[in-house]
């Protein structure tokens, strides 16, 4: 085994400890990655809570990071010792299914391996996530990092970024689109630059003004008041789609009603209960679909058109040995809009 130093939680607690952990000895089409930057996801906050179901003892968190690396099994012939690399919350799947013969591994008929907290398809063991300085990958599973994109800031593309193109793509969004935003944290801030970059019309839905002039200086059009009566009546029916990113439990019936016929609704903020009300779908045929994060073909895409387009998430980056204080400030919505780790302090 190789043994490298990560962040581990027990009892549910966001206290994590520093601690030796072990990465499998590189298996033929392995890469050893130094993990030099990962990001915190509000899932991580989840499932050190015991949300999603992971183990929470010994727990691992991080699945957006990027790094460089530094061994390559005997039939990895598409990295090299010193490539910059990003992985993302997917590192195995069966390869066989229909989802994963079209790169939508994200969907596999039998289930992801995801970063942590997942079962390694081969030993069975619990795999441990990016909050270390080393992680052991599928080549299939690694991306090239594009020269030009700052890997810290890059980092939540594999996540976050993911999370927002999947649904833009599905959609066919481009120029003359009207996207909305609902929600600008750290989902919401990359779905305005994507949405924006592929040349939609973008406004943002918030509750409270306060972030308008955030909206607009990230390329959107207008900041719509979803608690103005007069200001939701007057954009009936406006969009084509509307990324929903609101994590906590929220009606949809007003967002629905924003839509044009056939627009659609994509609920990415993981609430994890809610009721709709069939007749705001019946009335503009109107669709009501969500995602989780993307297979290898959307994420490659991805990385492509940020490094084109110059887009990477607003990040704050921190010391891992603050990740305590990212996972508290994070819970307390005080970010802006994602933090990241700077794995280094490890060494």
């Amino acid at each position: 085994m190789r043994t490298t130093t990560g962040w581990q939680s027990s009892d549910r607690s966001t206290a994590l400890r520093r601690v030796p952990i072990e990465r499998r000895e590189l298996r033929d089409d392995d890469l050893a990655v130094r993990v030099d930057y990962c990001g915190v996801c509000r899932s991580d906050l989840h499932a050190i809570h015991g949300v999603t179901g992971k183990p929470t003892d010994g727990l691992v968190p991080g699945h957006e990071f990027t790094g460089t690396v530094t061994a390559t099994g005997p039939a990895v012939t598409g990295f090299a010792v010193g490539d910059r690399v990003a992985v993302g919350t997917i590192v195995d799947s069966c390869g066989e299914c229909a989802m994963c013969r079209i790169g939508q591994e994200n969907f596999c008929y039998q289930g992801v391996t995801s970063s942590y907290g997942g079962r390694d398809r081969v030993d069975g063991s619990t795999t441990l996530g990016g909050y270390s300085r080393e992680y052991v990958v599928r080549e299939k599973f690694a991306y090239h990092l594009p020269e030009g994109l700052d890997p810290a800031a890059a980092a939540p593309l594999m996540c976050a970024g993911i999370t927002m193109w999947e649904p833009l793509r599905a959609a066919g969004i481009g120029p003359g689109s009207r996207v909305a935003v609902a929600g600008l944290g750290g989902l919401g801030h990359l779905g305005v630059k994507l949405a924006v970059a592929l040349g939609a019309e973008v406004t943002v839905l918030s509750r409270t003004p306060d972030k308008a002039a955030d909206a607009l200086s990230l390329g959107a059009k207008d900041l719509l008041l979803t608690t103005d009566e007069t200001q939701m009546k007057q954009a009936f029916g406006r969009f084509d789609l509307i990324l929903d990113t609101i994590a906590a439990l929220h009606d949809f019936s007003p967002l629905l009603r924003l839509l044009t016929l056939e627009g659609t609704l994509s609920v990415l903020g993981a609430p994890l209960e809610t009721s709709v009300r069939i007749m705001e779908l019946t009335f503009g045929r109107k669709n009501l679909t969500s995602s989780g994060t993307g297979g290898t073909k959307y994420t490659a895409e991805l990385l492509s058109f940020c490094a084109e387009k110059g887009i990477t998430a607003d990040v704050e980056v921190l010391p891992s040995a603050q990740v305590e204080e990212a996972l508290t400030r994070l819970e307390k919505g005080d970010v802006r809009y994602r933090f990241v780790l700077d794995m280094s302090d490890l060494d």
